[in-house]
């Protein structure tokens, strides 16, 4: 693997990992993974198979306790009753399952969203089998699915960001700890939070550039979104700055093992989605208690400045790689206030 790319070693830990879920699951279920392929990304695949797992689980030990998970059929699947599945979404608020590695069992509670996404993953396993003509019943489209309450968008106002950046760049409020690394790590880490705040992407996106994606003539990067397409994203001058000053100082800081990655761990490795999250919320801590900030917080700060900016949420659709503009729609419809009532004296009636 050490000529493949950072995305294709993606896709192979993927397949890799959806492979040993699958062996998990009743020998039917390799047939339904199979035909959802070219269909969805395997990122989707896998969080199926974690949630169907835990179906599969529920079933066994609530209505075929005397089946297995090598035994269990389609027409037992078929034989699932809707309120099986009611009984199940209620299972799902609160229940521990045991962790075979320690022996110990743990506790999970699911929220709407939670409980949405696992139903939503049989639904799907049911409405494939039923497609195909391999059962006649399709009890999960006789429930009721969670209803999912809008949440207001979590993200940093001017005054927060123009702070974030100064912790970062100074190391204000860290630890004595935190501070001997922060010398090492204050140029990374602020390419890192800028490139972030400056160009909407993705966490997963971020981790996978490479020095040799960055054309600073256009100040374009080419990243991979979700799915693997390729696409190229522009940033303004901080973040050209940024990067240009960690690239110009990274190797007197850490070694340089990977040196196609542009992010790189003190080891000279790759960062990883974790490491980012971990940088984020070290910083972010310092500059609001009251909003928990991740790199999606972040997307979401570019996403709301760049909408708040243009009024277009067309093109704020299309520089965050959203598939569906009523995705966008939905998260940022609340700002349409705030510029509707701009535009309202953008108009002049009468000139003065």
């Amino acid at each position: 693997m050490a000529n493949r790319s950072y995305h294709d070693k993606e896709k192979h830990n993927n397949l890799i990992r959806l492979r040993e879920i699958i062996s998990t699951l009743p020998e039917f279920c390799f047939e339904f993974f199979l035909g959802i392929e070219n269909n969805t990304a395997p990122r989707t695949r896998i969080a199926y198979g974690y949630d169907l797992r835990i179906f599969f689980d529920y079933i066994l030990e609530y209505k075929y306790k005397k089946k297995t998970l090598e035994t269990l059929t389609l027409k037992d699947l078929e034989n699932i009753s809707p309120e099986d599945i009611e009984r199940y979404s209620e299972y799902l608020n609160y229940y521990r399952r045991l962790d075979k590695k320690t022996g110990n069992y743990i506790e999970h509670e699911n929220d709407e969203k939670g409980k949405l996404r696992k139903l939503s993953a049989i639904r799907t396993l049911y409405r494939y089998f039923y497609k195909k003509r391999k059962i006649e019943k399709n009890p999960s489209e006789l429930i009721n699915m969670p209803k999912i309450h809008d949440k207001n968008i979590v993200r940093l106002e001017a005054d927060e960001v123009a702070n974030l950046l100064d912790i970062v760049e100074t190391g204000r409020g860290l630890t004595d700890a935190q501070l001997k690394f922060h010398e090492k790590t204050k140029l990374r880490d602020l390419a890192l939070v800028t490139t972030l705040l400056g160009t909407g992407i993705r966490v997963s996106e971020c981790v996978g550039i490479n020095v040799t994606d960055i054309d600073f003539k256009i100040n374009g990067i080419k990243i991979t979104r979700k799915g693997g397409s390729e696409s190229v994203v522009y940033f303004g001058n901080e973040v050209k700055d940024s990067i240009l000053n960690y690239l110009d100082n990274r190797s007197s800081h850490s070694k340089v093992i990977e040196a196609e990655a542009l992010f790189l761990s003190l080891q000279g490795k790759r960062l990883t989605t974790r490491a980012v999250q971990n940088i984020v919320k070290k910083y972010s801590k310092l500059v609001t208690s009251l909003k928990n900030i991740s790199p999606h917080k972040l997307r979401s700060t570019y996403g709301t400045s760049l909408y708040r900016a243009t009024g277009d949420i067309y093109l704020v659709a299309d520089v965050l790689g959203h598939r569906d503009v009523n995705t966008t729609k939905k998260h940022y419809a609340q700002i349409s206030d705030d510029i509707r009532r701009k535009a309202a004296n953008a108009v002049k009636l009468r000139e003065e």
